[in-house]
């Protein structure tokens, strides 16, 4: 990613195909969010000085300068330099602060579910926790029951504007959401999605993402429910499906379970121009050319993850790995690139992920080493 987009996007000055692009490559990895939020801090510093009369943390600074000034009219030229040396210190430390602020930011566990509110701020998620999450107003935006927020109970009054979260789940685990028309979304590992607090009267139910969700659609023929991704967008009433959207994949994949829905690029729906999807069928979208094909596939294939399982069909070994990687949030390495083009095809039911490679080694004759430190790494060697 060229760092002047990302400076755009900083500033706030990126279109908005330019902070979609942006977006993805943040949420393609922890590495990546972590690249950035460092750049953006850096950002800061360096152009503290020229925001320093606009912030307001120096409404404070501007008085302590003001008063100094008042009570010293008559001091001699060097004691005004002192303050000013003073002032600009105390400049430094504010932007010193705020630095170390934003960089603690950083500090969240990679393996942190968490939940950012409309205002900016970040709530972790504990795994299995209970929970409640108010507005500044004090009214209940959601609830967390274990492993699921619902935010069909919130009490919030209906809104002219809609109001936002984003949840973002790391490697290594999954996380349920019940939104606010009842839809059950089910979270894979990587993925992060955006989505409105309560959905508003006369207005499509829009969710963004990036990543891998299973939906399950409350019926609303008056207000059709959109699922927006970098490249595709899904339009349907009621049904659910499966949609495999991560940044770093070749692919863009929908799995349609039971109903019915269509497939489009446009910004806005036209659907004489949209792919109508039927159950049982996949759709892929070739983010080279942006070619939509359907083939029939056998969707629990495609839907096992949701109770922990891996599953694959002819698959390469390249796009196991990577799988294996966001599901057990480690880093695997494979040495040889006859293998990763090799295809295999099988189903592992919650095993660990010491069962698999053993799996793969006793059948394969697949050899391979493990490092714990700094992260867990996986090299695989033919």
């Amino acid at each position: 990613m060229e760092v002047k987009k990302i400076l755009k996007y900083i500033n706030e000055t990126a279109s908005k195909e330019e902070a979609r692009e942006v977006e993805a490559w943040i949420n393609a990895s922890q590495d990546h969010a972590k690249k950035f939020n460092l750049l953006k801090a850096k950002h800061i510093a360096s152009t503290f000085d020229d925001t320093i009369n606009s912030a307001d943390t120096n409404q404070g600074l501007f008085r302590y300068k003001t008063n100094i000034e008042k009570s010293s009219k008559n001091k001699s030229k060097n004691l005004k330099q002192s303050i000013l040396k003073y002032a600009a210190i105390f400049i430094i430390a504010i932007g010193t602060s705020y630095l170390f602020f934003t960089e603690n930011k950083l500090e969240i566990p990679e393996d942190t579910i968490t939940l950012e509110l409309e205002n900016g701020d970040i709530k972790i998620i504990q795994d299995d926790g209970n929970a409640q999450f108010v507005d500044s107003k004090g009214n209940t935006i959601t609830t967390q029951k274990g492993n699921k927020l619902n935010y069909n109970n919130s009490n919030i009054s209906n809104e002219e504007k809609l109001v936002y979260n984003t949840l973002t789940v790391p490697y290594g685990k999954r996380f349920n959401i019940v939104l606010s028309d009842n839809t059950q979304v089910t979270l894979n590992a990587g993925t992060s999605m955006k989505y409105p607090v309560k959905f508003i009267k006369g207005h499509n139910r829009e969710v963004f993402i990036n990543g891998e969700a299973f939906f399950d659609v409350t019926k609303d023929k008056a207000h059709p429910f959109v699922v927006k991704s970098s490249d595709l967008n899904i339009r349907v009433l009621g049904t659910k499906f499966n949609v495999s959207s991560y940044p770093e994949d070749l692919n863009t994949k929908t799995v349609l379970v039971e109903g019915s829905v269509s497939l489009y690029q446009e910004e806005t729906y036209k659907p004489k121009k949209a792919t109508l999807l039927t159950p049982g069928h996949l759709a892929y979208l070739n983010k080279s050319n942006n070619a939509i094909s359907l083939e029939k596939v056998d969707v629990s294939l495609h839907t096992s993850w949701i109770n922990g399982s891996i599953s694959f069909k002819h698959e390469p070994f390249k796009n196991i790995l990577k799988k294996l990687e966001r599901q057990y949030n480690v880093v695997i390495k494979c040495e040889s690139k006859d293998l990763n083009e090799t295809s295999f095809t099988a189903r592992f039911d919650n095993a660990s992920l010491e069962y698999i490679l053993k799996t793969f080694r006793n059948n394969y004759d697949i050899k391979y080493t493990i490092e714990n430190k700094p992260n867990k790494t996986i090299t695989i060697k033919p």
